[in-house]
C-alpha cells in the first residue's frame, strides 16, 4: 500500500490502516531550516524532508504602533520578539458595552484566503494543507488581555460568553471559506492548560467552554472538516470534554506536562488519533542525539501500533532545538515508522 501524504493522514484520522506513521510540525522555525537545509523554504523543507503536512494561517492585516508592537485585525495589541510568534499584550474589548460595538475582522474577505489559496493550488493531493483556525480560549482571551479574561470569568461571565460566541460566530464562517476552496483538515491551536493544570477550573470549562466548544467543533464537522485539537499543558481535568466535543485528534499529549503518551493511547485510542510528542523543550533542546533518538522510538513504540497516531514534537520545531537532535527524530521516524510497527 503506498499513498500520498493527504491520504496517510487522512486514514489516520478515520483510524484506518496506513503504509507508514505520518509526521509533520506545525511549524519548523526558519533558523533550523536554515542550519539543516539552507536556503530552503518551509514548503520545500517539507518536501525534503519527507513531512506530510503544509500547516497554513489566514492572512490578517496589522498596523504597527511603536517599534515591534502591532495591532491585528481583531485588535489585539502584540509584541514581536524576534520568534516564530508574537506575544499578546493587551485586546479592545473589557466592557459588555466595548463587545456591543466590536467589529470583528471579515470572515468572507477575499484577501484573507489568498495564501490559503496559492498552497491549495501547490500542494493539494500531494500534503494535506492543514488550516489553522481556533475555537473557544484562544482568542476570546486576548481580545481581554489574559488576567481581565480571568479577572472577569468571575465577575461577569456573560460577558465571556458573548466574547466566546461571536469568535465561534466567526470561525465558522471562516470555514464555510475555507471549504469553499478546498480545505479537508482544520487545527485549532488554543491552549487551555499550562504545565501544572487547565488554566481554569473545570467547573467553569465544563459550564461557559465545553458548550460552545461542542457548537463549533460540532460546526468543523457539519461542514465536513477533520480537526485536530491543539493545546499544551496538563489537560487531564478536561480530557473527556475535550474528546466529547467531537475532534478526531489531539496534540501533543504535553510530556512537559507530565502527559502520558501510552495511558492516553490504551484511553481515548479507539475513539481519535494522537498526535505527539517528543519533548521540544527539554530532550530536543537541550538533550543528545542519543536521548532524542530513544524517546523518539519509545512515541513509535507506545503509540504506532494499530494506527491512528501521528509522529511529532511535543508542540512545534522552535528555533532553540538543536539541529542534529530533529535530524536524529525525524531518522528515527523513517527507520522505525513503516507498518508494521517493529520497534
Amino acid at each position: 500500500m503506498s499513498l500520498t501524504s493527504e491520504e496517510r493522514i487522512l486514514k489516520t484520522l478515520r483510524l484506518e490502516a496506513v503504509d507508514r506513521i505520518p509526521t509533520f510540525e506545525w511549524f519548523v522555525d526558519k533558523k533550523v531550516i536554515e542550519a539543516i537545509h539552507p536556503g530552503l523554504s518551509y514548503q520545500e523543507f517539507v518536501y525534503r524532508t519527507d513531512q506530510d503536512a503544509i500547516c497554513v494561517d489566514l492572512n490578517y492585516k496589522s498596523e504597527e504602533l511603536e517599534p515591534n508592537v502591532y495591532r491585528d485585525e481583531w485588535g489585539i495589541v502584540k509584541k514581536d520578539t524576534g520568534e516564530s510568534h508574537t506575544y499578546p499584550i493587551d485586546g479592545p474589548i473589557k466592557t459588555m458595552r466595548d463587545l456591543d460595538r466590536y467589529e470583528p475582522p471579515d470572515p468572507h474577505a477575499p484577501e484573507r484566503y489568498l495564501t490559503l489559496e496559492s498552497e491549495l493550488k501547490a500542494h493539494q493531493g500531494r500534503k494535506a494543507v492543514i488550516l489553522h483556525l481556533n475555537d473557544v480560549f484562544s482568542i476570546p482571551s486576548r481580545l481581554m488581555g489574559f488576567e481581565h479574561f480571568l479577572m472577569t470569568l468571575i465577575q461577569e461571565p456573560a460577558l465571556i460568553e458573548g466574547i466566546i460566541e461571536m469568535c465561534v460566530d466567526v470561525n465558522l464562517k471562516m470555514a464555510d471559506e475555507a471549504v469553499k476552496r478546498g480545505v479537508k483538515i482544520i487545527y485549532t491551536g488554543d491552549d487551555f492548560a499550562h504545565k501544572h493544570s487547565p488554566m481554569v477550573s473545570p467547573a467553569h470549562f465544563k459550564k461557559i467552554f465545553f458548550p460552545p466548544l461542542c457548537k463549533v467543533m460540532g460546526g468543523y464537522k457539519d461542514r465536513g472538516l477533520y480537526i485536530i485539537k491543539h493545546t499544551d499543558g496538563e489537560i487531564m481535568p478536561l480530557i473527556d470534554m475535550i474528546v466529547d466535543s467531537g475532534i478526531d485528534c489531539l496534540d501533543p499529549i504535553d510530556p512537559t506536562a507530565g502527559m502520558d503518551l501510552a495511558e492516553i493511547k490504551k484511553k481515548y485510542g479507539q475513539r481519535i488519533a494522537l498526535k505527539g510528542n517528543v519533548d521540544c523543550a527539554q530532550t530536543l533542546t537541550f538533550g543528545s542525539v542519543e536521548q532524542t533518538i530513544a524517546e523518539s522510538k519509545k512515541c513509535i513504540e507506545v503509540a504506532g501500533p494499530g494506527g491512528g497516531y501521528i509522529f511529532s514534537s511535543g508542540n512545534s520545531i522552535h528555533s532553540a532545538v538543536k539541529p542534529e537532535n530533529y535530524i536524529a527524530m525525524m531518522d528515527t521516524h523513517r527507520k522505525y515508522g513503516s507498518y508494521p510497527i517493529q520497534v
